[in-house]
């Protein structure tokens, strides 16, 4: 047998909340080019994330991986905290 290997995808964005048991919410923010008009526009995507040590707080910078959906609107896991919000 081989070894099968998933892709993860890691995507990296702000806590903008962390008031649920277990459970951040992280702001993904991207930059895409329109299509006709060649103009920069910026999107965000709210993401609910499993933080299971309950140590990330509002501003932290986070990255995070998708895994299987863990409840109805969560599906990622948070891996580690890059940087701390300042106080």
């Amino acid at each position: 047998m081989s070894e099968t290997t998933t892709a993860t995808r890691s995507l990296q964005g702000r806590v903008v909340s962390n008031k649920m048991n277990h459970t951040v919410t992280v702001l993904i923010e991207r930059q895409i080019q329109h299509a006709v008009y060649g103009k920069i526009l910026r999107r965000s995507t709210k993401l609910h994330a499993h933080d299971e040590s309950g140590d990330c707080r509002e501003g932290d910078l986070v990255r995070i991986v998708e895994c299987r959906p863990l409840s109805k609107t969560k599906h990622h896991r948070v891996v580690e905290v890059l940087q701390r919000a300042s106080e």
